[in-house]
C-alpha cells in the first residue's frame, strides 16, 4: 500500500467513478475505492469521513459537469431569447446523452443524486438563478416581460421537467420527442415575450 501517495478529493472522485462503474452502486465499498487508489481505507476517509460523504460528493461533482455549459450560456452575450431557448435546449440534451451513451452509469447517477437530496436542492436553485439571470437581462433588452423573474424562471424550469427530469427518462424514447419540445418551447418563448404596443 501507498499511504505516502498525495491524494486529492479530485482524485478519490475519479477513481470512485471507476469503481462505481466496475461494481454498481450496490457492491462498491470505500474499501474497493482506497484499494484501486492503492491506500489505505483509512486515507480516503481523511478527505470523505463517511461513505455516504463520498457518494455525495460524487453525485455533486456529476451534476456540477452538467452545470458547466449551462452556466457558460448564462453567462454569455447576446439576445436574451436566443439565449434562452438555447439554455432549455442544451439542458435537455445533456440529459437525454447521459442516458443514451451510458444507461447503467445514468442509473447509478440517479440514485446517488437522489441520495444526495441537499446537493440536488443545490443544483436546482442554481439552474433556475441561470434561468432567471437570462430572464433579467431579456427584461432589460425589452425582449421579455416578466414581473417576477424568478417565480417565471421556477415556472419553466418545472414546466420543461418532463424532457430533463431523470424520472422521465424511459420516456424520451418516444420518436415523436423532438416535436414535443419544439412545440413546448415556442409556447413558453411566446410566454415571456414583451407584447408589442
Amino acid at each position: 500500500m501507498n499511504d505516502t501517495l498525495v491524494l486529492t478529493p479530485e482524485r478519490i472522485l475519479e477513481v470512485t467513478e471507476d469503481v462505481l462503474r466496475r461494481y454498481g452502486l450496490a457492491k462498491a465499498t470505500v474499501v474497493d475505492v482506497a484499494r484501486a487508489l492503492d491506500v489505505s481505507h483509512g486515507s480516503v476517509y481523511r478527505h470523505f469521513p463517511s461513505k455516504a460523504s463520498l457518494r455525495e460528493a460524487v453525485a455533486k461533482r456529476w451534476l456540477d459537469r452538467v452545470n458547466a455549459p449551462l452556466q457558460q450560456i448564462a453567462e454569455g452575450v447576446g439576445p436574451a431569447p436566443a439565449k434562452l431557448e438555447r439554455w432549455l435546449r442544451t439542458m435537455i440534451a445533456i440529459k437525454h446523452k447521459k442516458v443514451a451513451d451510458d444507461p447503467e452509469m445514468f442509473e447509478t447517477y440517479l440514485t446517488l443524486a437522489q441520495e444526495a437530496c441537499k446537493v440536488v436542492r443545490a443544483h436546482k436553485e442554481g439552474l433556475i438563478d441561470q434561468v432567471a439571470q437570462i430572464l433579467s437581462e431579456g427584461v432589460k433588452q425589452g425582449a421579455f416581460q416578466v414581473a417576477d423573474t424568478k417565480a417565471t424562471a421556477r415556472a419553466l424550469f418545472e414546466a420543461t421537467s418532463r424532457f430533463h427530469h431523470p424520472a422521465h427518462a424511459e420516456e424520451w424514447k418516444d420518436p415523436q420527442l423532438a416535436t414535443r419540445i419544439d412545440v413546448l418551447l415556442a409556447l413558453l418563448l411566446r410566454g415571456v415575450e414583451a407584447r408589442k404596443r
